[in-house]
């Protein structure tokens, strides 16, 4: 059933787009009725960005390239190669989230953005590039947040950004709170929120 829904959601925003996807749409086209949608979702934001992850995991794979910048490199092509019509997706989704959604929404995305970025460490653990320390979860998304704040603000996610946010910013973060290099891990150094 979430499968069905979640392929109801990407139909109807590609037919209708976020303005115009409705309860009532998506049961349909999913073979569904409204009360099972509401149970799963209160808000239509809710219901498009848990199809779009949904599928977003299905797309991105976490490749091995046998380093850790190219590895988060080539997530962040394919999160902009399969973006399609996210931007506008995005910024309605912005536009209608109240204190309580934003708040679940926010928490939910960095989840995934963390989950998708995993693999990833592991690998460059497993090579000697990271150090063993636990990494808070929102440094683990950072690559995903940056990622998405480029394609929602710019519209774009060019070669010369990816290169910044994995070279400039993400991977010196991850080696700090990795512990990189130390001869004793001490724990994650605390995130400021």
């Amino acid at each position: 059933m979430e499968r069905a829904i979640a392929s109801a959601v990407l139909a109807e925003l590609a037919d209708r787009g976020y303005s115009g996807i409705t309860y009532d749409g998506v049961a349909a086209r999913a073979g569904t009725s409204k009360p099972v949608l509401y149970r799963r979702w209160a808000t239509r934001a809710e219901m498009v960005l848990a199809a779009v992850m949904t599928t977003g995991t299905e797309v991105v794979t976490t490749p091995d390239h046998g380093d850790l910048a190219e590895d988060l490199k080539a997530l962040l092509h394919a999160m902009r190669e399969n973006f399609g019509t996210g931007r506008a997706t995005m910024l309605g989704l912005l536009a209608e989230l109240d204190e309580n959604s934003a708040a679940s929404i926010g928490e939910l995305i960095s989840q995934w953005g963390a989950h998708l970025v995993e693999p990833a460490i592991h690998s460059a653990r497993a090579r000697g590039e990271l150090g063993t320390a636990d990494i808070p979860t929102a440094v683990l998304a950072l690559p995903f947040d940056l990622g998405r704040h480029e394609l929602a603000i710019r519209g774009d996610l060019p070669q010369e950004r990816i290169d910044v946010i994995v070279d400039v910013l993400v991977v010196p973060l991850l080696a700090l709170h990795s512990h990189a290099g130390a001869k004793h891990d001490t724990g994650p150094i605390p995130l400021v929120d």
